[in-house]
């Protein structure tokens, strides 16, 4: 495969990743709105609505982690698509490196011999670092399921919050509805 190609599909990938995040980030505002309808059925009493829309809330935060994890996934084959860019580019630089140390030897310049090795080190140098910080991206997953527990944890830990809430600020129906109302618009702005 050739370098073109190469950067090519490395700027496939990046593309790739970049759209699995902007997945992400809408699943992770699902995940909010689920949770303001979860708190509004259990403000309504609606048993059944909030354990749907808490089942969606925590379906949404999954498929958050989910798209993270495989947008980590295709960032790590674009490190690796990257340190073969590389690799290409150092074979090339290599071989100008034997040719030159071919003249040097030949004319036994030491100091020219010790400038090509430095350069041929670092190099390896800068090759060996770009694979350690593919490695460490490829190592990183995780996974996830939604227990029963967890929907009825975060069911209750909405209704702990709205009742600490109502008793915070000891306000009738009418008002509690219109503060959650502005909070609504609040978090969309």
């Amino acid at each position: 495969m050739s370098t073109k190609q190469l950067e090519k599909q490395y700027f496939n990938l990046k593309f790739a990743a970049k759209q699995l995040e902007r997945n992400a980030k809408k699943c992770q505002k699902d995940e909010k709105d689920e949770k303001l309808k979860l708190k509004r059925a259990i403000e309504k009493g609606n048993v059944e609505g909030a354990r749907i829309h808490a089942e969606n809330a925590i379906r949404q935060k999954s498929q958050y982690a989910n798209y993270l994890r495989m947008a980590s996934r295709v960032d790590g084959v674009c490190s690796r698509v990257q340190a073969a860019i590389s690799m290409k580019q150092v074979t090339g630089n290599m071989s100008s490196v034997v040719k030159g140390l071919d003249s040097a030897m030949k004319s036994m310049n030491l100091e020219k011999m010790q400038q090509l090795m430095d350069k041929f080190e670092k190099q390896f140098e800068d090759m060996d670092v770009q694979s350690q910080a593919m490695d460490q991206t490829m190592s990183n997953t995780v996974t996830l399921s939604i227990p029963q527990d967890s929907v009825d944890c975060l069911m209750q830990e909405v209704a702990d919050a709205d009742a600490d809430a109502d008793a915070d600020g000891d306000m009738s129906g009418k008002d509690a509805k219109e503060k959650n109302r502005r909070r609504t618009k609040e978090d969309e702005e």
